[in-house]
């Protein structure tokens, strides 16, 4: 038996590659609901892989990630949407759009250069100087995809059980032993996919050492009588020295508009809603973006809170995907933030590699 910790959307994609090949596997959630935490607390960005260091997992599971996901969508016939998105910049940031399109391009991924005309046909009420076009990026209702790992996990004769937190793994003489409250589990392997906790359950099989640093997006919405001022995604210039894609607009299948997320470090990992930044603070970013917009146009929206390898002096850090170096029958697929849910298919098959 393969048991697989955490029931978001990574942890479903692992539990799917097992299942398929047949292999007996098991996840454990602890909320009495699939996909509580990360995986549906974001935009539902697919992202074409465009920011993230050529060779890395976060570039490579991407860009493999993607193709895969939108197959799948197609074939389980779930909301999505291949809509393209633009990266505008104003008159100061040609150098770092410059830069962008490099690091995509030598990463392999599609963006174009185009100028303000372009944008200006498909965002009229969007200002930019110059902009890049994502031809590859789109959009996927994450509720809707965990349902359907859910049910073909189900249908391949998987096991998925919610409302069974992990209090316990203790290592046997050919793999491990995972306790819950109602169950004691004998294993050959442990999959460590749980999110915001995954440095807690390392530590409680005795694995190595690690931390994640929780990092909380909050967002604001559009009005209804707002939301025709913006037609699909839309992003400013992520600078080299800041964390995040910036704030961008994100048009949903259902016409909705969401506008963020912020970027929090905090201490936390169950924090939602505590000292939530005003909807006035949405205001500067929305109008570098679409100056017409008002106070009036803005409402306050949902957050997330993001499952960092590194605290907030640094800039970047890798999915953490492999075996854990003290115990054998533990693999890690941790810090698992954007692009993960682009990247869930792909990562399910190459913990799947591992295990083989």
């Amino acid at each position: 038996m393969i048991v697989v910790i955490g029931g978001g959307v990574v942890g479903l994609a692992i539990a799917r590659a097992f299942a398929t090949e047949s292999r007996d596997v098991c996840v454990l959630e602890r909320h009495g609901r699939l996909g509580t935490e990360t995986s549906t607390h974001n935009s539902g960005v697919i992202h074409a892989g465009l920011y993230y260091p050529p060779g890395s997992l976060k570039s490579s599971l991407c860009i493999e990630g993607r193709e895969q996901l939108y197959r799948y969508c197609a074939s389980a016939n779930l909301p999505h949407v291949r809509c393209g998105k633009l990266i505008v910049g104003q008159a100061d940031e040609e150098g770092e759009l410059a830069r962008i399109h490099k690091l995509a391009t030598d990463a392999g991924a599609s963006l174009e250069p185009v100028d303000a005309a372009f944008v200006a046909a498909r965002e009229p009420h969007v200002k930019a100087s110059a902009a890049l076009w994502s031809p590859d990026t789109g959009w996927v209702e994450a509720e809707a995809l965990i349902r359907a790992l859910e049910a073909e996990i189900q249908r391949l004769d998987g096991i998925v059980l919610v409302g069974s937190p992990v209090i316990g793994i203790e290592s046997a003489s050919d793999g491990a032993r995972v306790v819950t409250p109602h169950e004691r589990i004998e294993v050959e392997l442990v999959v460590n996919a749980a999110g915001l906790f995954a440095d807690e359950v390392s530590a409680m099989a005795g694995g190595e050492a690690f931390t994640i640093y929780p990092c909380r997006g909050e967002y604001a919405t559009l009005a209804p009588h707002a939301r025709h001022l913006i037609r699909g995604l839309v992003y400013p210039v992520p600078h080299a020295a800041g964390h995040g894609l910036g704030t961008h607009f994100t048009r949903t299948i259902d016409g909705e508009v969401w506008l963020g997320p912020t970027v929090h470090y905090q201490d936390d990992k169950r924090d939602y809603e505590g000292g939530r930044a005003p909807v006035e603070s949405f205001l500067e970013p929305a109008r570098a973006l679409v100056p017409s917009l008002t106070l009036a146009d803005l409402r306050l929206g949902g957050s997330g809170i993001r499952p960092k390898l590194h605290p907030a002096s640094e800039r970047f850090a890798d999915f953490m995907i492999r075996r854990d170096s003290k115990q054998p029958w533990l693999i890690h697929a941790a810090g698992i933030e954007s692009p993960g849910l682009t990247a869930c298919l792909a990562i399910g098959d190459m913990v799947a590699e591992l295990a083989r």
